[in-house]
């Protein structure tokens, strides 16, 4: 059973695997969640015929089953996480992990739907359903990354939006001086006028509202401008960001290898060093 377990561990743990990358159970997980996650999706269509729903019935009893077994496997393969904790409080600890939580939540969420009899339930629960798609952190080293990569730049961030919100601010008062006696709907106060404000510096620009005096064509210009820069700007930090973080787990990738490669040496010289004894022996043997 212990040979099982660590199979198991090997195969649904990221990173668990010797080589580091992700195994065939779990590239056939990503697959799982995707068609799961589209199933989930189809779901909310009401125009669907009742064959269709019928498939969609199978398969999240499929994808429940899938997900259920994949749940308990990896409760009990938990035990062979490094740590000198006993094997029940290995698992525990996956059990009220985040992603332990969200696996549950999905199970729960996936086959809800099978025996709730109540309507309301039954549309949210399929709906909470596509939470499957936060399985997918698990997968990637790079989401961890991106993470880390915007809370070491969260103060940067933080200013960058808080100029936004006073070219925003600004320009939705502009507009509200310029315009709002002219178009009362859009720009009659200054909360009618941030949704344009928003639009604008965000360069979407829906058309539903925009200014007609020459003034405001000009305020609206200048903050349509400025909306290229500010999304410009927390890009760039955090592409900055993600490229530091990416050269520094390089860097710690080959200071482990270094050090890798120093404790193979040591184990080389200590091996040259027996056998040039075991070889001093055979040469000289006792008399």
């Amino acid at each position: 059973m212990a040979g099982l377990r660590a199979k198991l561990h090997e195969q649904l743990f990221v990173g668990a695997h010797p080589d580091g990358r992700l195994t065939l159970s779990n590239k056939l997980l990503i697959v799982t969640i995707i068609l799961a996650v589209l199933a989930a999706a189809l779901g909310t269509e009401p125009d669907l015929s009742p064959q269709s729903q019928d498939a969609l019935l199978i398969s999240e009893l499929v994808f429940g089953t899938i997900f259920l077994v994949e749940y308990c496997a990896r409760v009990y393969a938990a035990a062979e996480e490094p740590g000198e904790a006993s094997n029940w409080t290995k698992r525990w600890a996956f059990i009220r992990s985040p992603i332990g939580i969200i696996d549950l939540i999905v199970v729960i969420a996936t086959l809800a739907p099978l025996i709730a009899g109540d309507a309301a339930i039954l549309r949210f629960v399929r709906l909470f359903r596509v939470i499957a798609v936060m399985k997918f952190g698990r997968f990637s080293l790079a989401i961890e990354t991106v993470g880390n990569a915007i809370a070491d730049r969260a103060d940067d961030l933080i200013v960058t939006m808080a100029l936004a919100f006073v070219f925003v601010l600004t320009g939705a008062t502009l507009l509200y001086i310029v315009e709002g006696a002219i178009q009362p709907d859009e720009f009659g106060s200054i909360p009618r006028a941030l949704w344009w404000a928003v639009i604008t510096l965000t360069t979407v620009g829906y058309g539903d509202a925009y200014p007609v005096t020459v003034l405001g064509k000009i305020i609206g210009g200048g903050l349509a401008l400025s909306g290229i820069a500010f999304v410009a700007m927390p890009t760039g930090i955090i592409a900055a960001a993600f490229s530091d973080a990416m050269h520094r787990r390089r860097d710690l990738k080959i200071q482990e290898m270094r050090e890798h490669l120093e404790r193979l040496d040591e184990i080389d010289e200590k091996v040259v060093a027996k056998l040039e004894k075991l070889e001093r022996a055979n040469q000289n043997p006792p008399t």
